[in-house]
Parts: structure tokens; sequence; C-alpha cells
């Protein structure tokens, strides 16, 4: 096995022990558990990601990147926004009922913990789910709206409103907090969202 080789077998070790950690204990996770369960020495947790902050963000990097890969293969092009904004809400719905879910919702509860314990660690999760939704962002800007085609600004404050939405809707779910929210509940209400949100750039400066 080559150094490289090596090197991302423990990234993945540790990543994988600190989902379970994490998920569990939250704030309260300790390192020596995490590097115990992948194996390694906490002397491994420092070199590969820095510090604990740093595996966390690490970790939710991680977890996210594959969940964006998987919408821009539910959402083709060639939509216009309504429809592909359907789509998502659609795909989100489905991941609901996947087997990952329960475990899904367990950790975005224990990261908003951890934010709150930590406003260092909370700015530093923030740039990094912000990074992450720039796949949704690009998925969205130059869909056919309205007459003309949305701009990147306007799909940042889209993707700002549906992602409060289908997180509140999504965790209410395996909690039965949203009886009767199957997919075309989800469908339907993110459409109107998006039909009664107005996305012209209050920000922007007239020329």
């Amino acid at each position: 096995m080559t150094r490289a080789e090596s090197k991302e077998r423990n990234r993945r070790a540790l990543l994988d022990a600190a989902f379970q950690v994490v998920s569990r204990d939250g704030h309260r996770a300790r390192l020596d558990e995490i590097a115990d369960r992948a194996g390694l020495t906490t002397g491994a947790v420092y070199s590969l990601f820095g510090s604990k902050n740093g595996l966390v963000v690490a970790l939710v990097a991680d977890y996210l990147r594959p969940h964006y890969e998987e919408v821009e293969r539910a959402v083709p092009a060639g939509l216009d926004l309504l429809e592909a904004v359907d789509a998502f809400a659609r795909y989100y719905r489905r991941s609901c009922d996947g087997p990952d879910a329960l475990s899904r919702l367990s950790l975005q509860i224990t990261l908003l913990d951890m934010a709150l314990h930590d406003p260092e660690l909370g700015s530093r999760l923030a740039t990094s789910i912000r990074s992450q939704e720039n796949h949704l962002i690009a998925l969205f800007t130059g869909r056919v709206h309205d007459g003309g085609l949305v701009t990147s600004r306007q799909a940042e404050r889209l993707t700002t409103a549906l992602r409060a939405l289908l997180v509140g809707l999504g965790q209410g779910v395996p909690l039965g907090l949203a009886p009767g929210a199957d997919e075309e509940y989800f469908a339907a209400t993110a459409r109107a969202l998006v039909s009664g949100l107005s996305l012209i750039d209050h920000d922007a400066h007239p020329s």
C-alpha cells in the first residue's frame, strides 16, 4: 500500500468512526474513542484534520457530497425552474424513507447542538454547508422562469428558502410531525413556495 493509499484509508476510517460517535454523543464526543474505533491514535486525527472541529467539518462535507451528487442526477437539464424544484422536492421526500433517514436526522440535530455549544465550529460548519449548497445554486441557475432565466443570485435566494422548507418537513416525517406529507405534498409545497417567492434581488442597486 502506498503512503497516499494508507493516508486515505486512515482518513476514511476516522470519518466513519466520527459519524458513529458524533451522532451519538454530539459535543461530548471524545477524540480518543473516535481514534480507537478507527484503530488509530489521536495523533492521526490532528495529522489529518488539524483538530476535533476540523474532523467534524470534514465529516459534514463527506456526508453531504454524495447527497448533492444524487440531487444533480435527480434533476436533469432541460427542465424549467418549477419542474426542477418539483424533481428536487420529490427526491428529498424519497430520501426521508431511506435506510439512513434516522441516522441522518440524528446527525442534523447533533450538529446543531454542537454549533450552539461552539460558535467557532458553528461558523465553520455554516461555511462548509454553504459551499456544498453551491451545487444547488448552480443546478437552478439558468432555468427558465416567468419568461426569463434564473440568475445565480436568484438561485441562491431560492436555495435558502428551499433548505428551510424541506429540512423542516424532512425532520417532521420520521418524527411523525408531518402526517400525510407524501411525495406529492413535498412537490406541491415546494412549487407553491417558488410561485409565491419573489426572486427579485432586493439588495441590488438600480443601475
